[in-house]
C-alpha cells in the first residue's frame, strides 16, 4: 500500500470515528488510538492537527453529498416537494450522525473556532446549493426560497437534538 492509499485508509477510518463520537476528542493521540496508529503517523500524513481535521470533515462532507442526491431527484422541482422531504433529512437514521456532527461544528464555531466555522461555512453553502439546484423557480426567488428551506432544516435539526420532535412534526405538515 503506497503513502496516498494509506492516507485515504487512514481518513476513512478518522471519517468513521468522528461520526460516530464526534469531534470533542479529537486530538492527535486519541484519533490515532482510535485508527490503531501513532499521533506521529497521523502527522506525518497531516502536517497538523489543523489540516488532519479539516481532510476529516472534507470526507465526511464527501460521504453526505451521495446521501443528499439519493434523497431527492436532481431534477428541479417544486418547493413543496423538497419540503415534504426535510423530515427525512432531519430525522433518518442514516443522517444522524452527520446531523449531529453539523450542530458540533456549529457549536465549536460558534465559539470561535475556526477550522469548524470554515468547514461548516463550505459545507453550509455546499448544501444551500444542493436545494437551489432542486427548485424550479426563477432567480433571485430561487434564492431566497433555498435560504428558507436551509433555514428549516436547521431549525428543525436544532429543535430534535434538545428532544422537541413534536416541534418539528407541527411545523412540516
Amino acid at each position: 500500500m503506497n503513502a496516498e492509499d494509506k492516507r485515504a485508509l487512514l481518513l476513512d477510518r478518522l471519517a468513521d470515528h468522528v461520526l460516530a463520537e464526534g469531534l470533542g476528542g479529537a486530538s492527535l493521540r486519541p484519533l490515532a488510538r482510535a485508527v490503531g496508529t501513532s499521533d506521529r503517523m497521523l502527522l506525518y500524513y497531516f502536517p497538523d492537527k489543523a489540516t488532519l481535521i479539516a481532510a476529516v470533515l472534507a470526507r465526511i462532507a464527501e460521504r453526505f453529498a451521495p446521501m443528499l442526491d439519493g434523497l431527492a431527484p436532481a431534477t428541479p422541482g417544486p418547493p413543496a416537494a423538497l419540503l415534504a422531504l426535510l423530515p427525512d433529512l432531519v430525522a433518518a437514521p442514516a443522517f444522524a450522525p452527520f446531523m449531529s456532527l453539523w450542530l458540533e461544528m456549529a457549536a465549536l464555531a460558534a465559539r470561535g473556532d475556526a477550522g469548524c466555522r470554515a468547514a461548516a461555512g463550505a459545507i453550509g453553502r455546499d448544501l444551500l446549493g444542493w436545494i437551489a439546484a432542486r427548485l424550479d423557480l426563477p432567480e433571485p426567488e430561487r434564492g431566497t426560497v433555498a435560504a428558507r428551506l436551509f433555514q428549516q432544516i436547521e431549525g428543525a435539526a436544532v429543535l430534535r437534538a434538545i428532544g422537541l420532535d413534536d416541534v418539528v412534526a407541527r411545523a412540516m405538515l
